[in-house]
């Protein structure tokens, strides 16, 4: 449905070229949901927002984004003009954008119901009171209260939750292809951003979409994701089914992310783990591994001066990692893995 191509991102600063997304690849398929992890700064948000071209103005982007049709060639979103039809036909039409924190995401001066009916009016119908239908039932689709009435109603008059719900109709409106969520839940307390995760996938299964669902947290990816790739310093550096790469992670970097999750169980007083040292400022980026500097396993010489290429380690899992057998056989992998709850 989606597939990204050797997206690369540069922001040119005072101080060089901030490096923000180099060679990303992945693809996403109708119906199942790619999960995106890593720190924040790794490149997530800036890889999605090229795909609905709204990345920041003086970015230089590079690479293909293939928008796929049953009835038509592959649209190639990074060469459509920012005034293109057909661009402002994909931007909140076939691929629509929940944000992290809701409440900066709507209008404070209009009301839920004119912003809804706004993309309903853009992308479905050009009739108001079918729009303003369409708008009722979307918000009962999402689980909010007294829809007509809501409509009526100011941002800051809902809760955080509610408010996360409207924006879920308001992406949902057009009827999108594909959903791409970042960290939508991050502002919500756990009851909260639970009932938000159930009613995704619920409306998934229902509408068929793809997801692009963006986060740092291990445990939101392992519940929402079908597929999973974890980026650092702008580059996917390991990508597999979630099931499998949960069980046996075969990059450093991901073991390290894994290792610092807080479990159940843990003896109290007992230090959490982090992986050493800070993720490096991607300006001038050197061609080495952006993780070098941190890695347990890192050989001087060859770390330090090629790139890794993202490559099969198994059946449908990838790994940039010149000793991604090291790691494995190192940390027991496979005789059972890791798990995340």
């Amino acid at each position: 449905m989606l597939e990204v191509k050797d997206l690369r991102v540069v922001l040119p600063l005072l101080e060089g070229n901030l490096v923000a997304a180099d060679g990303v690849s992945f693809a996403i398929r109708p119906g199942r949901t790619l999960g995106l992890v890593g720190e924040s700064g790794c490149g997530k948000t800036i890889t999605a927002q090229s795909i609905l071209k709204i990345a920041p103005r003086k970015a230089r982007t590079d690479g293909r984004i293939l928008l796929h049709y049953a009835d038509r060639p592959a649209t190639d979103i990074i060469g459509l003009g920012a005034d293109d039809p057909e661009l402002l036909k994909i931007r909140g039409g076939e691929c629509a954008m929940i944000f992290q924190e809701p409440m900066t995401s709507f209008s404070p001066v209009h009301t839920i119901g004119n912003q809804l009916m706004e993309t309903i009016l853009l992308h479905r119908t050009r009739h108001r009171r079918e729009a303003h239908d369409l708008a009722v039932a979307m918000l009962a689709k999402v689980g909010i209260p007294a829809p007509a009435e809501t409509l009526k109603k100011y941002p800051h008059h809902l809760s955080g939750g509610m408010r996360q719900r409207a924006m879920i109709a308001m992406a949902l409106a057009s009827q999108p292809r594909l959903l791409i969520a970042d960290e939508p839940t991050t502002a919500l307390d756990v009851t909260v951003q639970a009932q938000v995760l159930r009613l995704m996938k619920d409306l998934q299964h229902d509408l068929g979409m793809a997801i692009l669902y963006i986060s740092h947290d291990l445990g939101v990816i392992a519940r929402m994701a079908d597929e999973v790739a974890v980026m650092y310093m702008g580059s996917i550096v390991e990508q597999a089914a979630v099931r499998d790469l949960l069980r046996t992670p075969m990059h450093p970097y991901t073991r390290g992310l894994m290792a610092s999750v807080p479990r159940i169980g843990k003896k109290s007083g007992e230090p959490l783990q982090s992986i050493k040292g800070n993720v490096p400022v991607p300006i001038n980026k050197p061609r080495a591994c952006g993780f070098f500097p941190r890695c347990p396993v890192a050989i001087e010489g060859v770390c330090d001066r090629v790139v890794p290429p993202l490559t099969p380690v198994a059946a449908g899992h990838s790994a940039a990692c010149f000793r991604y057998s090291e790691v494995v056989a190192a940390a027991g992998l496979d005789q059972g893995g890791a798990n995340v709850h």
